[in-house]
């Protein structure tokens, strides 16, 4: 399993965050030093903050979602339980737009490796 960069998978985030859609901003790596990914959660709770990208209507989710930012983390690929789909590279940009906005000071730093 080799997540991609923008791909939606149902992953397991541990006993109070359950199991949920999450984004993967990871970088293409085909020789990781972990097994690991980073990620940010959806959720279907809009609060209207800088840190929320609201997702188009996308076939393979149930609800309207929204990608958190701010809820960034990162987890073993093993919780990750299957792919559900992909982003548009649009979408993608918003979400790095988010990112770079919550997290990145000097907005000159690229996150288009993401």
């Amino acid at each position: 399993m080799n997540p991609q960069p923008g791909e939606i998978w149902l992953a397991d985030l541990g006993l109070t965050a359950k199991t949920r859609p999450v984004v993967v901003i990871s970088r293409y790596d085909p020789d990781p030093p972990r097994a690991m990914i980073t990620y940010i959660p959806l959720t279907t709770q809009y609060r209207q903050s800088a840190y929320e990208v609201v997702l188009p209507q996308l076939r393979f989710l149930d609800q309207n979602s929204i990608a958190n930012v701010q809820g960034l983390g990162s987890i073993p690929k093993v919780r990750l339980e299957r792919r559900l789909g992909k982003l548009s590279d649009d979408v993608m940009t918003d979400v790095k737009n988010a990112i770079s906005g919550g997290f990145v000071q000097n907005r000159e730093i690229s996150l288009d490796h993401l």
